[in-house]
């Protein structure tokens, strides 16, 4: 009895050691096995509550160590504006990233969060972030390379303040100006927008040459979670709407809209964002379509697709009408992570309720569980989840702002240069006894970055952000002996005394961001067009325009002797004056076409009636100035 009493503890104490053995070695805490054994040891360990704890995304603003630890919540993000302190510091940042990721890790299972942010041209919620010009001046370029070399610079600058996620690129085609985020897309064409999803490796890295085809990658902790948005069709909806329908075939959005989508897969982007938008009536958000036929199944995307700002909550008319079925469309269709962002009891309650009533499939939420692991684990999360500190002089380098600068030359479009037999204005000469600086959007660095900058819609001014505004440019460009005078609206009297030798006029558009940039008539923020007409018909001028789309020009088009499309440029105002006082030459060709009236819209190249004020592909060039 004693024999058998020795043999039985000795028993035990093998098993108990052989459990904690195990319990120790957990497979997914290896990062020598591969990814995907990870993702299965972590995904048996998992219970139902954390598996949609994954499957959240909340607003920093309701976001503490506390809840991430309750609710074992997957993703934080900003939204448009969303910093923890006024012209927070990166230490700022860095050390409100730490504390949630604090309360992830402390978690049964020790599951990194991911911290996401609109970092779309440029780091640009971020004080003292290089701002780089909006897409639609980068489409402008036609330079995939130079696009890659934003990417890289961004992923920098959003690291430095311990983000590892960025809601970009917007890979849209805009199909019709009046739409408020036409400034977020590249062009018109999805050729030149397939062409700039380039800025994915740039974001991500290069994604290894044996990568399976749609598997997310990303190249380390100097590189950032890339997201494609909006899928698919935003840029087409009717008369330009934001959030509405786009009416189009199916061959016709699988050939306009979808094809930069094949890019991003294949470039190895690492989640995709769900439109606001509908198709043919069917909301995106619902779609499961397109969203789990087409981009999963068919397009073998392997990276985890996102909702956008209570996406789902729009699924029904009005939004938030019936929650507990927008949970269920948006789930079902597809959509792994939802960015609530705020109430998010009530979204994890309701996606409880509906899997333990069978009517959602547990499959369903093992896929999206699946998928958000998988990137998690890709980007080294599980190894890395703090923020490295010694990034944080990347922030606003000047190497960087020396980027924007060269983005900002190769964005500018020269439309006019000289009226009609007489000779050409541009490049301007850098030694004149005096010329005058006149507008509105002159000396105004938060109408030169535009939208999605500091703040969701952007802010006039100076005291936002730092940069160098056109005005401080040209200060800095013109032989010392040459006298600025600035007047934002002068009066012709003013400027026939004066006897200035020429004038630059710089106007535009206010800044605006999505549906409050919607606009039916395209004018320029008054007072631009009486600015024009003030001082143009008095003297030589060239004007600037600042704007995020093509706008109405065609009254005061024959008074300009130089005319030239500078779009949003960002914080590097001193790339204007490169090439306006002959420095460099204008490189830059029309990515949009420039319509003649807001009635001829929406015109895009290769339409049966196309007559433009000027055509998708025009842009007049120069040479450097050897005088200068």
């Amino acid at each position: 009895m004693a024999r058998i009493s020795v043999l039985l503890f000795q028993s035990l104490v093998v098993w108990c050691c052989a459990a904690m053995a195990d319990a120790e070695y957990m497979k997914y805490k290896d990062s020598k096995q591969p990814i995907n054994v990870r993702i299965k040891d972590l995904m048996k360990r998992m219970t139902l509550e954390e598996k949609i704890g994954q499957m959240s995304q909340i607003e920093r603003e309701v976001a503490s160590a506390q809840v991430m630890n309750k609710y074992f919540i997957g993703s934080v993000l900003s939204g448009g504006g969303s910093a923890p302190a006024d012209k927070a510091s990166p230490e700022t940042w860095i050390g409100m990233v730490n504390e949630l990721q604090q309360g992830a890790m402390s978690t049964r299972l020790g599951i990194p969060m991911i911290y996401g942010i609109d970092a779309v041209h440029g780091h640009n919620t971020v004080y003292k972030a290089t701002i780089f010009p909006h897409n639609i001046g980068l489409g402008v370029t036609r330079d995939p390379e130079l696009v890659k070399r934003i990417g890289a610079a961004t992923a920098l600058e959003v690291r430095a303040t311990g983000i590892m996620y960025t809601f970009a690129p917007c890979i849209a085609v805009c199909r019709d100006p009046r739409w408020g985020r036409c400034y977020e897309s590249y062009s018109e064409d999805h050729r030149i927008v397939q062409a700039m999803t380039e800025i994915i490796p740039g974001l991500q890295g290069d994604i290894p040459s044996n990568s399976p085809k749609g598997v997310p990658f990303v190249a380390g902790k100097t590189k950032v979670a890339a997201c494609a948005k909006h899928y698919v069709g935003d840029g087409g909806t009717t008369k330009g709407i934001n959030e509405n329908n786009t009416v189009i075939s199916r061959h016709g959005l699988l050939s306009i809209h979808m094809p930069a989508y094949y890019n991003a897969v294949i470039k190895g982007v690492s989640t995709v964002m769900i439109s606001y938008s509908s198709w043919n009536g069917v909301k995106m958000h619902s779609n499961r379509n397109l969203i789990t036929g087409f981009l999963k199944n068919s397009l073998r995307f392997r990276g985890f697709v996102i909702s956008d700002w209570q996406g789902i909550d729009r699924i029904t008319t009005p939004p938030h009408a019936n929650y507990t079925y927008s949970i269920l469309a948006g789930i079902q269709a597809g959509i792994d992570m939802i960015m609530i962002p705020l109430n998010y009891t009530e979204f994890i309650d309701g996606l409880t309720f509906l899997v333990k009533n069978n009517f959602i499939p547990m499959n369903r939420i093992d896929d999206a569980v699946r998928r958000i692991l998988r990137v998690k684990f890709t980007m080294g999360l599980f190894e890395n989840p703090f923020p490295d500190n010694t990034l944080i002089n990347q922030l606003g380098s000047q190497k960087h702002r020396d980027l924007a600068r060269e983005a900002v030359r190769k964005s500018l479009v020269l439309l006019k240069n000289g009226k009609s037999g007489e000779s050409r204005l541009l490049p301007l000469r850098k030694k004149a006894p005096k010329i005058l600086v006149a507008g509105s959007h002159a000396d105004n660095l938060g109408y030169q970055c535009g939208g999605w900058t500091i703040t969701w819609q952007g802010l006039g001014g100076n005291d936002l952000t730092i940069g160098t505004t056109i005005l401080t440019a040209i200060k800095n460009t013109v032989d010392p002996t040459t006298q600025v005078v600035y007047k934002e609206n002068p009066d012709p009297s003013f400027v026939k005394a004066s006897n200035f030798s020429h004038v630059i006029v710089v106007v535009g558009e206010p800044t605006y961001a999505e549906t409050f940039g919607d606009s039916q008539n395209l004018t320029i923020l008054e007072p631009g067009p009486s600015t024009i007409t003030n001082v143009c018909g008095v003297v030589k001028c060239v004007v600037i325009l600042i704007t995020g789309r093509p706008v109405v020009i065609q009254p005061c088009l024959s008074s300009i002797d130089a005319l030239v499309a500078a779009w949003l440029p960002g914080t590097e105002g001193q790339g204007v004056t490169d090439v306006v006082f002959g420095d460099y030459g204008f490189t830059g060709k029309l990515a949009h076409t420039w319509f003649k009236t807001v009635d001829q819209l929406p015109m895009n190249v290769g339409d049966r009636y196309y007559d433009p004020l000027f055509p998708f592909g025009f842009g007049l060039t120069t040479q450097p100035s050897k005088t200068n």
